[in-house]
């Protein structure tokens, strides 16, 4: 090769080299490189093509001084269907530059007279690569010419090198700056989570505040309760459903191998359905679900999706967790504020209770012996004052039995003597037979207490009401993994749990979100001509681990 030649190589490489390096936006560094391409070499037209591995057809991302023929219906003959140098591309058999003898995109518009090629017939390709990371092609041209040499080749060869390093530093810029974008996005998500009060309202704002902030189609909240998944809420093309929809874990595709192996589930090809349109979710094309974790157990999955192929794939897994995450945290911290409300509640209640059987329920009945000892030192002398002193002694006694009335609401009478014999004497209230066991539980924390109390109650009025029979069992033990489980059974005429549209009275609602406030869950199993069983599990260390730290510790609760 002669001096000259190589001189005006390197010299050409190196204004390439330093155009590159002079902006991080690709549409710009891929027109203004192939415009200097050209003017440091003596070819006249040029054009790259991006390709993706796992998308078809390309996108002509930079072309220069391209001839009508090439030009027309507004580039579409340039982003059509694949060429030769595209296909032996896709099949890795295209590695370093080459002379292309005919080009179908030159033959076809010259065959169907789209207009003048300018004198271009043939044009040399070479691929845009950065080690192993392949971009696409680089294609360039000159009228009248047919065959490239091979010093021409070879320096297309080292300007692709730079134009694949170049496109592998700002693609890696930009996904910095994308991540960079995405965590500064959660993190006005996590403030708008963290200033949400209500636990039952968080599925719904969360959905709302993650849609809007990072503009994805869809976003849904399932939660799991031991048995079977149910949607929480919806944000779909921006508005928020709320419908409580149960769904069998086995029916719920990608969520359910997120749930079962406690893992992020991505999805990037085409599905014109899904198993999850049974609960409202459109059909997409893309989707990611995210287990939403506590310590070592999954409670839930936040699951993303979208019509578009491919809208979650520069999303990193540790942003993934990141999000589902932090929503957990904010369930938890809100468990805990709600836990510690009704503790707080709970000695409240129990300190007006106190307040009204020492003084108001004593004076009362102070009150109404002295009417009945005036009215037995009076009788007979003055029959208006003794009628008088009969109506005291009888408003005193309502008013007595309203008032311990009110002192049982607001602390039961015979939880003191134990969980078990105040639900038996509550179902025996209630004309039942009630028969109770328990196994491994010696003391719960007043909290379970209180929450399986009312969870029971509950329980038994529904035994009364609906299922017929006269009879109820109720079974209090401690699983291996540490949580307390109330177990209330009949033998009646059963029911039919909807599963698809997961129905629920206010009385199921009220029991399952007392179980869940204290990070438990609640699962209710009936079936036509079946036992119904009300199961409440609530994990004691949790609980445990929270009456310590308001004994001993002054610091926040923290996951």
């Amino acid at each position: 090769m002669p001096r000259e030649i190589r001189e005006s190589e390197l010299a050409a490489l190196k204004e390439i080299a330093e155009m590159l390096n002079m902006t991080n936006d690709m549409d710009q560094m891929l027109n203004d490189v192939l415009a200097k391409l050209l003017e440091v070499t003596d070819f006249t037209t040029g054009w790259i093509f991006l390709i993706d591995d796992d998308v078809p057809g390309n996108t002509c991302a930079a072309h220069h001084n391209l001839p009508p023929a090439l030009t027309v219906g507004n580039y579409a003959l340039m982003c059509g269907e694949d060429c030769w140098c595209v296909e032996r591309y896709r099949q890795l058999k295209l590695t370093h530059a080459v002379n292309i003898i005919e080009c179908k995109r030159i033959n076809y518009s010259v065959t169907h007279q789209l207009g003048s090629t300018e004198g271009i017939t043939h044009h040399a390709t070479v691929p845009l690569k950065a080690g192993k990371d392949r971009f696409g092609l680089l294609n360039v041209a000159q009228a009248g010419k047919e065959q490239f040499s091979e010093e021409e080749l070879a320096l297309l060869q080292a300007i692709a090198l730079q134009i694949g390093t170049a496109i592998n530093r700002i693609r890696l810029y930009q996904a910095q700056e994308q991540n960079a974008m995405l965590y500064a996005k959660l993190g006005d998500v996590i403030q708008q989570i963290n200033g949400v009060q209500d636990i039952n309202q968080l599925p719904i704002k969360a959905v709302q505040y993650i849609g809007d902030a990072f503009g994805w189609p869809n976003v849904s909240l399932f939660m799991f309760d031991g048995q079977q998944l149910s949607l929480r809420a919806l944000y779909s093309n921006g508005k928020v459903t709320k419908e409580w929809q149960s769904l069998a874990t086995e029916s719920a595709g990608l969520v359910s191998l997120a749930l079962r192996d406690n893992r992020l589930v991505t999805e990037s090809s085409c599905i014109e359905g899904g198993l999850l349109s049974s609960v409202g979710i459109p059909p997409y094309r893309s989707a990611a679900a995210i287990p939403l974790r506590v310590r070592s157990r999954t409670i839930g999955v936040m699951f993303i999706s979208s019509p578009d192929q491919r809208q979650f794939d520069g999303l990193n897994e540790d942003f993934m967790y990141s999000l589902g995450d932090h929503f957990t945290l904010g369930v938890e911290n809100l468990r805990v504020y709600e836990h510690r409300s009704e503790l707080a509640r709970m000695e409240e209640r129990n300190r007006m209770a106190r307040d009204l059987h020492d003084s108001v329920v004593q004076k009362v009945f102070s009150l109404s012996f002295l009417a009945k000892g005036a009215e037995t030192i009076l009788a007979g002398k003055d029959p208006v004052v003794q009628k008088s002193l009969l109506e005291i002694q009888q408003l005193s006694q309502e008013a007595l039995k309203e008032m311990r009335t009110l002192i049982w609401q607001l602390h039961p009478a015979g939880l003191e003597n134990g969980l078990l014999p105040a639900l038996k004497q509550y179902g025996q209230g209630l004309n039942l037979t009630v028969y109770d066991r328990t196994d491994g539980v010696k003391e719960l924390p007043r909290a379970i207490e209180e929450a399986f109390w009312r969870i029971g109650q509950e329980a038994l009025n529904n035994v009364r009401k609906h299922s017929g029979t006269e009879t109820a069992y109720i079974r209090l033990n401690k699983q291996q993994d540490g949580a307390a489980v109330l177990e209330v059974k009949d033998e009646g005429a059963g029911f039919q749990v909807d599963r698809k549209k997961g129905r629920q009275t206010l009385g199921m609602r009220s029991m399952r979100e007392r179980a869940e406030t204290l990070g438990g869950s609640l699962t209710i199993t009936s079936g036509r001509g079946k036992a119904t069983i009300v199961r409440a599990i609530i994990p004691l260390e949790s609980v445990q681990a929270h009456c310590a730290e308001e004994k001993g510790s002054n610091g926040d609760y923290l996951l």
